[in-house]
């Protein structure tokens, strides 16, 4: 029976250029892979970017109230593999239709995602994936101190900020952007504030 994944990390360490690649594999031995991605994530449309410059088309862009379960169908026996960019933007209920999609079409489902936001929190798609993944698997980056980062951290206009929504994507706006930190930059930067 076929699993469902979770392949996260902190920003930049490479999960969409990582999706993209196991795209590419599979569609090398001639199977059919679907690509998902939430109308949540604006950044390139209806298109995966990666910071090193990979693209690719979306084949389902999901809408936030929209349910996987009507394109079981259509995949039964002629998808190999789904796979899902930013799989934290999701439901909890869609994560749930992509588990029963891993079990009931026997496909693969492998969600790479952030697990927190820039609050340290954990994003609902996350919390539902952690409770539901089969296999869970964390890819690394480093913060720019040279350890490994397991935080993001906004800012905006080159300045930190730990206020405002959850989700706001960033090249959204000019002025937004993430950064990967480890414990003790992040520590420093919210608590030792001056």
């Amino acid at each position: 029976m076929a699993k469902l994944y979770f392949r996260f990390g902190a920003m930049n360490c490479g999960k969409s250029s990582a999706l993209m690649q196991v795209a590419y594999n599979y569609e090398e031995n001639g199977k059919k892979v679907i690509l998902i991605k939430s109308v949540v994530d604006t950044k390139g449309g209806n298109t995966l970017v990666s910071r090193i410059g990979l693209k690719r088309k979306v084949d389902v862009l999901i809408n936030t109230n929209e349910s996987i379960k009507k394109y079981f169908k259509q995949w039964d026996g002629k998808v190999h593999c789904i796979l899902v960019d930013e799989a934290q933007f999701l439901s909890e209920k869609q994560i749930e239709q992509l588990w029963i999609a891993s079990k009931k079409l026997d496909i693969p489902v492998i969600c790479y995602g952030l697990k927190i936001d820039f609050k340290s929190h954990l994003f609902k798609g996350s919390k539902r994936l952690l409770e539901l993944a089969d296999e869970i698997e964390e890819l690394i980056t480093i913060c720019s101190c040279g350890k490994r980062a397991k935080f993001n951290v906004r800012f905006i206009d080159g300045k930190y900020t730990d206020t405002g929504n959850s989700v706001l994507i960033d090249g959204s706006r000019s002025n937004v952007e993430y950064k990967p930190m480890c414990g003790k930059c992040y520590m420093k930067l919210k608590y030792e504030k001056s």
